[in-house]
């Protein structure tokens, strides 16, 4: 494959992901709002928000990250000889296997579940009703890891055979059913928030079904296979085992924080919380949407021995990581008390509640280049089968973030957990990228240093214009409808100055980004 079609393959594959996601992003906002309205930052959300984690801690570890970095390359070889019957036997083999283990995990889960809670938030031990509902709502999410590790694993396949449009647009059921659960559901229960807990397990069950029936038009449907000594299996295992300590080491994180965050005043988890859904909808259109969409490519890549090819790939990628993310940033801390002004202040979240959670923003934001760039560079050393190195890297910053967080909590609190966050990740990112270079000769040259600094003008001059707009037309007192109009002013406006100066500064990456879409359709 040439570079250009490889670029316009990954293009290709980035946008149907990132249009999805952010259908899903769109979504999970309205989902946040209502959640927020409904239930603000108090007992009930902190307690659904642990409900949440744990099974997503859990998924992450077993399945999402862990098994998706060890399965692609190895159904990709087998993909790679051509014997259709012999993939089917993989994927069967492999849905038997991981169906059987999360099966036992969630058994055990349910049976110790007091003490898991204990564990994760020992500061819910201080309030009793607080603690027994963590725990209630906790039994009913738990599950969610079952069926949403199998979509994982259906995912890894669709992705493998370049089906991107199924496994992107299926995560936008959680949200839906977690709306129903917050408007239709929890009214119903004498402790609403149990209403979101029974969304979360619906909104898995329902996305397993609708994966389901995309596998047997790709010829590999789930059938139950029996055989666990299978190679792909011992192979998807050997790779897994470096893969599920890095992934542990990240969502390790993700629970300290969560442990220390239990001790800080009541709030504290929402407030980290909300911020988070702010970052993550940038991070999801590019970041996991490319290392989503470049893990195949740099695969095929790699089993073909073509490292110039893998590192002309993974330079691309991070030139748009640049691109999308630098101007991303400047908007999302400049913008970040009216974008959370508009989407959740009202009911339950007030105003206090606006200023806590953008001063965990601030602290949130400023990582998100970090963020997105680790979700592309990682791939390059799965797409190796090299999962040790980016383990040892992770426990390296995981390490630092522990230790940040014990720093930086007593001045800032919240705020300190989520910065500690953000330096970690910078950490991680340099490290990358320091170990890619002497493993395959891979350097930040001219072309990606020059798209930075382009990007940088482009991004200040945007800056320029948003600090006048809060400055002189926003207004925290305006209606909803008036501030909604404004928002979207001021962010056409923004986009539209960076366009242009960008292509006065003769960013080359969104020229080229053009070029390929064109090039793209006119093969199509």
């Amino acid at each position: 494959m040439s570079s250009q079609s490889s670029q316009s393959s990954l293009i290709r594959a980035v946008g149907i992901i990132s249009f999805f996601t952010m259908l899903s992003r769109i979504l999970g906002f309205i989902r946040d709002v209502v959640i927020a309205h409904a239930f603000g930052a108090g007992m009930a959300a902190d307690a659904f928000f642990v409900a949440l984690k744990l099974p997503n801690f859990l998924r992450r570890l077993f399945s999402e990250g862990a098994f998706s970095t060890a399965f692609v390359p190895v159904f990709s070889d087998y993909r790679a000889e051509g014997d259709t019957e012999q993939i089917r036997t993989v994927v069967q083999s492999v849905f038997t296997t991981l169906a059987l283990v999360l099966l036992a995990v969630v058994a055990v889960g349910e049976l110790l579940m007091p003490l898991l809670i204990t564990v994760a938030a020992p500061g819910f031990r201080a309030d009793p009703v607080k603690f027994g509902l963590a725990v209630d709502l906790t039994r009913v999410t738990f599950p969610y890891i079952l069926f949403i590790s199998l979509v994982a694993l259906a995912g890894g396949v669709l992705n493998s055979y370049r089906r991107f449009v199924v496994p992107a647009a299926t995560p936008t059921i959680l949200n839906i059913t977690l709306i129903i659960g917050a408007v239709a559901l929890a009214p119903l229960f004498t402790q609403p928030a149990m209403g979101l807990a029974v969304g979360v397990l619906a909104g898995g069950v329902i996305q397993l079904a609708i994966q389901w029936p995309a596998l047997a038009r790709v010829g590999t449907p789930f059938r139950w296979r029996w055989d666990p000594h299978h190679p792909a299996i011992q192979r998807i295992l050997l790779l897994m085992g470096p893969s599920v300590l890095g992934v542990s080491v990240a969502q390790i994180n993700l629970l300290f924080d969560l442990f220390i965050a239990s001790w800080l005043p009541e709030g504290s988890i929402s407030y980290l919380y909300y911020a988070d859904r702010l970052v993550e909808f940038p991070l999801g259109l590019i970041g996991i949407a490319m290392g989503t969409a470049i893990l195949p490519t740099l695969s095929d890549k790699a089993s073909r021995c073509d490292i110039d090819g893998l590192k002309q790939d993974l330079d691309f990628a991070l030139r748009l990581i640049v691109v999308v993310n630098i101007p991303a940033t400047v908007g999302l801390l400049l913008l970040r008390e009216p974008l959370l002004t508009l989407l959740f202040q009202g009911g339950a979240f007030d105003s206090r509640s606006t200023e806590l959670t953008a001063r965990a923003l601030l602290a949130y934001g400023s990582g998100l280049l970090a963020f997105s760039a680790i979700k592309v560079i990682a791939p390059a050393f799965y797409a190796m089968k090299d999962t040790r190195t980016p383990v040892r890297i992770a426990i390296t910053a995981m390490i630092s973030n522990m230790v940040l967080n014990l720093l930086l909590m007593a001045p800032l609190q919240h705020v300190g957990l989520a910065l500690a966050t953000s330096l970690s990740a910078f950490l991680n990112m340099g490290l990358l990228l320091y170990h890619l270079n002497r493993s395959i000769g891979y350097r930040m040259g001219q072309p990606l240093w020059s798209a930075v600094w382009r990007t940088t003008l482009a991004s200040g001059a945007m800056g320029g214009l948003l600090v006048l707009w809060q400055a002189w037309l926003w207004q925290p007192q305006m209606s909803t409808l008036h501030q909604a109009a404004l928002m979207t002013g001021a962010i056409t406006a923004a986009v539209l100055l960076f366009g242009a100066v960008a292509w006065l500064l003769r960013l080359h990456e969104l020229r080229e980004l053009l070029q390929i879409i064109r090039h793209s359709r006119g093969q199509s």
